[in-house]
């Protein structure tokens, strides 16, 4: 086993449970669902993909359910609810825990009407779970709103072979010394484009306000930026971002990682955030001395 894939695999951070040996979703004939994909739906139901923040504040979750009507803002959706013991946010005593929808996206899988919605958690007394942040910053958007804030978020990550490598990487030792995969083009210095391409069209077609996308410092590490997002939603976009991108890389037999340091000595992952509020943005709204 490599130096590089001992690093890789010893960082809890990027997979929980045993190391998959393949992965069985890549080896899936896409062509088949084809035959399923248009087959005509009820003009009352509506499919909705419920998303939220597990237990653990890095990884996201997902359940289905049928609507008989389209849903125009989230408070036209029903809170739901889950069982928190399997998502490490509550016990099995009292493991209901309720979905709140928070945020309404197209859905780039099903089409049509269907709907993706960001979701808040709260436990069986519908409290805020250790992990609903969002209800602090929506408290704390509440309180600056005629200030406009601003968010733009570059977020950094990488793809992982099912063994759990960077995507491409030599199965011992390392690529080259990094400096030409930063913005790269050539089948020698950018793996899987066609993923972030999907990702791309995908974010779009669902409302996400992405500006961009580029190859970053370590070969098989992408970028893709969020923004400007108001307050808030700057959050749903994003997280709604990671989701449709995990989502994908399903389709690929590729594992997706947002850890900040998958590979000692290589460059690692980040999330810049760019701010600005109304009175910044104005005329001589920043000075430099």
């Amino acid at each position: 086993m490599s130096e590089t894939q001992n690093k890789v695999q010893d960082n809890p951070k990027i997979l929980s449970g045993p190391v998959l040996q393949n992965s069985p979703n890549a080896f899936l004939s896409k062509t088949l669902l084809d035959r399923y994909r248009d087959l005509p739906l009820p003009e009352d139901k509506v499919l909705a993909t419920y998303v939220w923040i597990d237990g653990s504040g890095e990884h996201v979750r997902c359940k289905d359910r049928t609507l008989n009507y389209i849903p125009e803002t989230p408070k036209d959706l029903p809170i739901w609810n889950y069982d928190g013991s399997s998502t490490g946010q509550t016990t099995s005593t009292n493991s209901d825990t309720h979905l709140k929808p928070q945020a309404i996206y197209r859905d780039p899988f099903r089409r049509g009407n269907h709907v993706l919605v960001m979701c808040d958690t709260y436990d069986y007394s519908m409290q805020p779970t250790k992990t609903n942040h969002r209800i602090k910053c929506q408290e704390a958007y509440d309180r600056c709103r005629d200030h406009e804030p601003w968010f733009g978020i570059e977020q950094e990550y990488v793809l992982l072979d099912s063994d759990l490598r960077p995507f491409g990487w030599p199965t011992t030792g390392s690529p080259p010394a990094q400096g030409p995969y930063y913005c790269g083009v050539g089948a020698n210095k950018v793996f899987a484009r066609d993923l972030i391409e999907a990702h791309y069209k995908c974010c779009l077609y669902a409302g996400v306000p992405i500006t961009g996308t580029n190859a970053e410092a370590m070969l098989s590490q992408w970028e893709f930026q969020v923004g400007p997002s108001v307050g808030v939603s700057a959050g749903d976009d994003l997280w709604i971002a990671r989701f449709i991108l995990h989502r994908l890389a399903e389709e690929f037999g590729v594992i997706v990682t947002f850890d900040p340091k998958p590979v000692s000595d290589w460059n690692g992952s980040g999330a810049h955030h760019n701010f600005s509020t109304k009175k910044m943005r104005d005329e001589g709204g920043i000075t430099c001395c």
